[in-house]
């Protein structure tokens, strides 16, 4: 049983605060199976104390960031992007590896913005940090909420290729976004966890929001 502050009641055994640790375990053995344009297959042998040793396979990943951007009447900009992977169109925000060695996250996810959506912004935030698959990869993502937003002049402007050059952009209202999030009609995590927590943090009066350069023990490398 807890207060109204969330602290334990007289007698109450104290409860652990639900709070991710960056803890690693001493890894014994570390093999690199594969080397790959984008993202390595490694092995590593962990010890886990009690529990044993472990051998486990997991891709390495350098992270990537992604960013919520909202317009003055809180439409969310989306892209439309094929996936060869699942073989499909997806509408995601626009988001990026973090492949430039030193690069701040901030610095990546604007020049993502503008590469992918011929968007800048003024106003910058942490939205929220996630582990894309972390039983089977390294791979995290910071996700942004850019605000502010302006088109990039056509003279400036990234050409685009491969995939990227079918980009397709289209400015969702938010609440159109999180209907289709639960609806299943959008299934790229970093459009689903970013307009959920962009839905969320609004309704808090953005509350929640942390500066754009705030810690992230999470990030691959750090």
């Amino acid at each position: 049983m807890s207060d109204a502050d969330g602290r334990p009641a007289d007698g109450a055994p104290d409860v652990p605060e639900v709070v991710d640790e960056v803890d690693p375990r001493p890894v014994l053995r570390h093999e690199r199976l594969y080397d790959g344009r984008i993202i390595d297959l490694v092995r590593d042998d962990v010890d886990l104390g009690d529990a044993g040793v472990v051998t486990r396979e997991y891709v390495d990943h350098p992270g990537a960031v992604a960013v919520v951007a909202l317009d003055d009447e809180d439409r969310v900009l989306l892209l439309r992007q094929y996936r060869h992977p699942v073989r499909a169109f997806l509408w995601e925000v626009p988001a990026g590896l973090l492949d430039v060695d030193g690069e701040p996250a901030a610095d990546a996810a604007a020049r993502e913005l503008a590469e992918e959506a011929d968007v800048t912004a003024e106003s910058w935030a942490v939205l929220t940090d996630y582990a894309t698959t972390p039983g089977s990869s390294n791979e995290a993502v910071r996700v942004f909420l850019a605000r502010g937003v302006a088109e990039v002049a056509a003279a400036d402007r990234h050409a685009r290729t491969g995939e990227e050059a079918g980009i397709e952009t289209r400015w969702v209202p938010l609440d159109e976004a999180v209907a289709r999030v639960l609806d299943g009609s959008l299934h790229n995590p970093s459009a689903v966890v970013g307009v959920l927590a962009a839905a969320a943090s609004r309704a808090g009066g953005w509350a929640s929001l942390r500066p754009a350069d705030a810690p992230w023990p999470c990030r691959p490398g750090a």
